[in-house]
């Protein structure tokens, strides 16, 4: 089963990610626990190129190319063999992610994504966990945390509104396939809601 985490900068997606794995571990589990852009040795070369440097590195067309380069390497390098082995593979963002940031936030490029997205990738989560929080609160949160991937970040609050809205409306969209969680709960509370609707998808037995 194939399952992904998504949200605003500083939701706690990531945190929640590899609880879930930590989680469906100590149940017996095998799990691929990965990341996007990231996941795999070329794609965590692009993901230095799009997370850190100037807002305006990049024009949005280009980050779609290299982030669509970098989930094909990550699809096939680590997600779909994985998936073949029987495992449970838990991916820290994926498609959606640029589906939002790129393709309806930062002009009108969907059209563009899903193109690329199904002649390159054809593949979806089977269940899209949406840690949901006000932006104002994940970006404060975003921007307090260390390291140089901060890029997104520095796009300022008003991306993060149009990122949390367009999230939220991808959910209403596919309720079969997304389950959104109210991230501004306590760690652990959070942490609960997501494995309960994880055990509820896994297939028993």
């Amino acid at each position: 089963m194939f399952l992904s985490f998504e949200g605003i900068d500083g939701s706690g997606k990531s945190t929640q990610a590899l609880a879930l794995a930590e989680d469906l571990r100590a149940r017996g589990l095998t799990i691929c626990h990965t990341r996007e852009p990231g996941g795999s040795e070329g794609a965590e070369q692009i993901r230095r190129l799009v997370l850190e440097g100037a807002a305006d590195r990049w024009s949005t067309e280009t980050e779609i190319l290299l982030f669509t380069a970098a989930r094909r390497d990550h699809l096939e390098k680590t997600i779909r063999p994985a998936l073949t082995r029987g495992e449970v593979v838990i991916c820290d963002r994926f498609a959606d992610s640029t589906r939002i940031y790129q393709g309806a936030t930062r002009g009108d490029l969907r059209a563009m994504v899903d193109q690329l997205h199904l002649v390159m990738i054809a593949q979806e989560p089977d269940l899209t966990f949406l840690i949901d929080i006000d932006a104002e609160v994940g970006l404060q949160r975003a921007v307090s945390r260390p390291g140089k991937e901060l890029r997104f970040e520095g796009m300022g609050l008003e991306l993060q509104q149009r990122v949390r809205a367009g999230f939220l409306a991808l959910a209403a969209a596919s309720p079969a396939r997304f389950s959104v969680i109210d991230g501004g709960q306590a760690v652990e509370t959070v942490r609960g809601q997501v494995l309960a609707a994880a055990l509820a998808r896994l297939p028993r037995g």
